[in-house]
C-alpha cells in the first residue's frame, strides 16, 4: 500500500491573512489537492489564528471528500472546537505564540496527565487521535500507553541537518521510532520540513503510512500551480515507497 499524502494548506491562508482579503482560499486549494490525488487535507488552527481561521475549518469539514486532519494544541478551547466540527483526525501539537512554525514534538512523557483526558474526549467522539512527537523511543512508548491511534514523527531535525552525517543520524532515529511504533500497533505518520529532495528517504521508510507536507508544496504551487505541485509530490512518494 502506498503512503498517504496529507496536504497542509495553512500557507494559502498565510498569504490571505497578510492582506486580510478573501483570497487565496485554502478551501479551493484543498479541492484541487484532492482532485489530483491527495489523501488528506491538513490544517493547523493556531490559538493566535495567524493563518487558518475557524470558518476555514467549518467549510473544510463540509467540503473535504477525503479526510480532514486538524492540528491543534491540547487546550480546552481547541478541544471544544474539535468536538463541534468532528474532523476525521486531530493531531495534537505543541504550540508557542513566539514560534514561526512548530519547533519540535510534544513531550508526551511530561504531559501525560493533561493529554490523557484530551485523548479520551476525542476518541469517545470517534475522532482519530495522532500525537506529533520527536523521533524518541520514550515518546513513542508514552504515546502508545495513552491509547493514541497514531503518531506523527517530527522530521524537522532531519530536514534541517547541516550535513550528510547529521541527516543520516536523524534518519536512523526516525526509522527506529517508526519500527517501534508499528510494533506497538500505532499508525505511523511523519512531517515537518519535508520538500521535493529530502522526502525521498522518508518515503522509503516502509513503516511510515502517511506524510503531511505543507510549506514546500505550497511554495512550489506558487510557481507551477497547485495541481502540478501535488502531482509531483505524489509521484515522488510513489517512486521511493515502491523502491523500498
Amino acid at each position: 500500500m502506498r503512503q498517504r499524502l496529507g496536504v497542509n494548506v495553512d500557507h494559502i491562508a498565510t498569504i490571505r491573512q497578510a492582506r486580510r482579503t478573501r483570497y487565496p482560499d485554502p478551501v479551493e486549494a484543498a479541492m484541487i489537492a484532492e482532485r489530483v490525488g491527495a489523501d488528506q487535507i491538513t490544517v493547523h488552527l493556531r490559538e493566535d489564528r495567524r493563518h487558518i481561521q475557524e470558518r476555514d475549518v467549518e467549510i473544510l469539514r463540509k467540503t473535504v471528500t477525503t479526510l480532514l486532519n486538524l492540528e491543534m494544541a491540547a487546550t480546552q478551547e481547541m478541544v471544544r472546537i474539535a468536538l463541534e466540527l468532528r474532523p476525521d483526525t486531530v493531531t495534537l501539537v505543541p504550540e508557542r505564540r513566539e514560534e514561526l512554525t512548530t519547533e519540535g514534538g510534544l513531550d508526551v512523557v511530561a504531559q501525560k496527565e493533561n493529554l490523557k483526558g484530551t485523548i479520551r474526549l476525542l476518541r469517545d467522539a470517534d475522532i482519530r487521535v495522532s500525537l506529533f512527537i520527536d523521533a524518541d523511543l520514550d515518546q513513542v512508548r508514552a504515546s502508545h500507553k495513552l491509547d493514541a491511534d497514531a503518531i506523527e514523527i517530527h522530521t524537522g531535525q532531519y530536514a534541517e541537518a547541516p550535513n550528510d552525517a547529521g541527516r543520516t543520524d536523524e534518519l536512523r532515529r526516525i526509522v527506529d521510532a517508526s519500527k517501534m511504533g508499528k510494533r506497538l500497533g500505532l499508525d505511523i505518520c511523519a512531517g515537518h520540513g519535508l520538500d521535493y529532495v529530502n522526502t525521498r528517504a522518508i518515503a522509503g521508510v516502509k513503516e511510515i503510512a502517511e506524510l503531511n507536507i505543507g510549506h514546500s508544496l505550497i511554495a512550489r504551487a506558487m510557481i507551477v500551480g497547485m495541481e502540478r505541485a501535488v502531482g509531483d509530490m505524489l509521484a515522488l512518494m510513489r517512486e521511493y515507497s515502491e523502491a523500498s
